[in-house]
C-alpha cells in the first residue's frame, strides 16, 4: 500500500485542473477528499507496522538494485504529521481562499506538496528522496507567492534562491556518497560505508548534509528565508511550512541520513546540540520584539525547531523521544497559531498586534484556541508542549548537558512572555476602532482550529499512551542506528 501515499495526491493534482474547467468549485472537494484519504491511510499504517518493517520494491526489483519504499516507525510518525496537518489546512482553506482568484491552482500545488512530502517520508534511496524534495520545494515556492503581491513575490524569490542553494549542497553530498558507495539505496549505503576507508570524504558529505538540510529546516544560521516566507504565505500554507515542511524536508531527512545511513557519533551530537541551543536562543530573541503576528510566529518556529534538534542531538533514548515528541507537538500548536493569525487577519484586515485588541469578544473560538496553542508552545501543563519540553530538559540533565537544559528553561520563559504579549494585544485589551466590526470566521476555518486545539489538549492528557504507541517506535528506529540496513535488506 505504500505507493498510495504518492498516487492519491498526484492523481488529485492531475484531476483538479480538469474538473475545475468542467465544474466550478470542484477543486476544494477533490483536494479535501484526497487529503482525508491520505490521513486515513496514515493512521492505518500504524497497524501495518505490527507486521514489522515494510519494504515495497518498485517494479519487483529488490533493493539494493531497484527503487524501494520503506515503512518503519519513523516513517509512520512523519506520515501522520504530514497528512493530519495537510488535511486540516485544506479544510481551513475552503473558506479562507474565497478572497483569492484561480484557487484551483492553489489546490493543485497543495496536492503536489503533499505528494512530495509523503515521498520524502517513504523513500528508501537518496535519489528519490532528492526528487521528492524538489517536488515539495517547487510547490512551496509557488504557494508562498500565491497572493502575487510584492511582499509575497519577494519572500518567495528569497525562499527559492536559498532553497536552491540547499538543493545544490545536498546534491553535492549525494554525489560524494555515490562515488564512495556506488549505490543510492540508503540501506546499502549504510552497509557499504561501514567498511569504507574514505572517512574524510564521508565526514565532508555529512557536513554538507547538515548545511543543506539545516537550511531546509530553518536552523540558525541558515534561517534567513524563513521569517519572510512564513509571514507572507497564505495562512494555511504558513501552517504547512512551519508544521510540516521544515520538519519533513529538513529535520526528518537530516535525521534519517545521519542516524541510519552515515552513523551518529559524538561529533554529530555536539553539532546538533549546539545548533539547537543557538537556534532556540536566537529565534526567541528575534520573536519577542515582533509586532507582526505571523512574523513573530515565524521566528518562534526557528526557536522551537531548536528544541527538536537539541533533543535528537543528545543521542540518548530519552532525548530522542523528547525531540520526536516535540516535533509532533510543534506541528499541532504552531499550525494552530498560524491558522489563528490567518483568522485574525481575515476578520480585521491586519496582523499588526499594536493595531488589534478586544478580539476575545467578537471572536471567541479564535481567542480560545489561540490561548490553548500559546500555553502549549510556552510549555504550560497539562498541554502537549509541556511534556515534550520536560522530557528534553530531563534528558539534558541526564546527559550532563547543563547549559542546554538551562537554555531550554530560559527560552521557554521568554516564549511565555512573548505569547502573553500576543494574548494581551490581540485578544484581551480594550477594543479599538480597527476591530469594532470584527466577527468570528466561517465554519470550516473554525473547525480546523478547534480540532488542533483539542489535539493539543488530548495529547497532553494522554501523553503516556501516545508516546508508547507513536513516539517510541520512531525513536527505536533512530536508536537502532545502522541496524536500519539489516532490517531493510533482510526484509527481502
Amino acid at each position: 500500500m505504500l505507493p498510495i501515499f504518492i498516487i492519491i495526491p498526484l492523481a488529485a493534482a492531475f484531476l483538479i485542473p480538469i474538473a475545475s474547467k468542467l465544474r466550478k468549485g470542484s477543486a476544494p472537494l477533490i483536494a479535501n477528499i484526497s487529503a482525508g484519504a491520505l490521513l486515513v491511510f496514515s493512521l492505518l499504517s500504524i497497524s501495518w507496522l505490527k507486521q514489522g518493517v515494510q519494504v515495497y520494491s518498485v517494479g519487483g526489483w529488490k533493493p539494493p538494485f531497484g527503487i524501494c519504499m520503506v515503512l518503519d516507525g519513523f516513517t509512520v510518525l512523519m506520515l501522520i504529521v504530514i497528512n493530519l496537518i495537510g488535511f486540516l489546512a485544506l479544510v481551513y482553506s475552503v473558506n479562507y481562499l474565497k478572497k483569492y482568484t484561480s484557487t484551483y491552482l492553489y489546490y493543485t500545488l497543495f496536492s503536489l506538496l503533499l505528494a512530495g512530502l509523503n515521498g520524502i517520508a517513504i523513500s528508501g534511496d537518496l535519489f528519490n528522496l532528492f526528487v521528492f524534495l524538489e517536488i515539495s520545494s517547487i510547490a512551496s515556492y509557488a504557494l508562498v507567492a500565491f497572493g502575487v503581491e510584492s511582499e509575497e513575490l519577494e519572500a518567495s524569490f528569497k525562499y527559492l534562491v536559498l532553497g536552491n542553494v540547499a538543493d545544490v549542497i545536498i546534491l553535492f553530498a549525494i554525489g560524494i556518497i555515490l562515488g564512495n558507495a556506488s549505490t543510492l539505496n540508503m540501506a546499502d549505503i549504510s552497509r557499504t560505508l561501514s567498511v569504507s576507508p574514505s572517512r574524510d570524504l564521508i565526514l565532508f558529505s555529512l557536513g554538507l548534509f547538515i548545511m543543506g538540510f539545516g537550511l531546509k529546516a530553518g536552523l540558525v544560521p541558515f534561517h534567513a528565508w524563513l521569517a519572510d516566507a512564513h509571514s507572507s504565505a497564505p495562512a494555511p500554507m504558513s501552517a504547512m511550512l512551519s508544521g510540516v515542511v521544515i520538519k519533513t524536508a529538513g529535520i526528518y531527512a537530516l535525521t534519517r541520513v545521519v542516524f541510519n545511513v552515515i552513523g551518529f557519533n559524538l561529533t554529530v551530537s555536539s553539532i546538533f546540540t549546539w545548533l539547537g541551543i543557538i537556534s532556540m536562543s536566537v529565534g526567541v530573541l528575534l520573536a519577542i520584539g515582533q509586532w507582526d503576528f505571523k512574523r513573530l510566529l515565524a521566528y518562534h518556529s526557528v526557536s522551537q525547531i531548536g528544541y527538536v534538534i537539541f533533543g535528537l542531538g543528545l543521542g540518548t533514548p530519552l532525548g530522542i523521544i523528547g525531540g520526536l515528541f516535540h516535533l509532533f507537538n510543534h506541528s499541532l500548536f504552531k499550525s494552530l497559531l498560524f491558522l489563528n493569525s490567518g483568522a485574525v487577519e481575515y476578520s480585521t484586515g491586519t496582523r499588526q498586534l499594536d493595531k488589534l485588541g478586544g478580539l476575545s469578544g467578537p471572536m471567541p473560538i479564535t481567542s480560545s484556541t489561540s490561548l490553548i496553542a500559546s500555553l502549549s508552545i510556552a510549555g504550560l501543563p497539562p498541554l502537549c508542549g509541556f511534556w515534550s519540553k520536560l522530557i528534553i530538559i530531563i534528558a539534558a540533565f541526564q546527559a550532563h548537558n547543563t547549559i542546554g537544559a538551562i537554555v531550554c528553561i530560559l527560552v521557554s520563559m521568554v516564549t511565555l512572555a512573548s505569547f502573553l504579549k500576543v494574548q494581551k494585544y490581540a485578544f484581551t485589551r480594550k477594543i479599538n476602532d480597527a476591530v469594532l466590526a470584527a466577527k468570528e470566521v466561517p465554519f470550516f476555518m473554525m473547525i480546523s482550529m478547534v480540532a488542533l486545539a483539542l489535539l493539543c489538549i488530548a495529547v497532553g492528557l494522554l501523553f503516556v499512551p501516545f508516546i508508547n504507541s507513536m513516539i517510541k517506535p520512531a525513536a527505536d528506529v533512530l536508536l537502532g542506528g545502522l541496524d536500519y540496513a539489516t532490517k531493510i535488506l533482510g526484509a527481502n
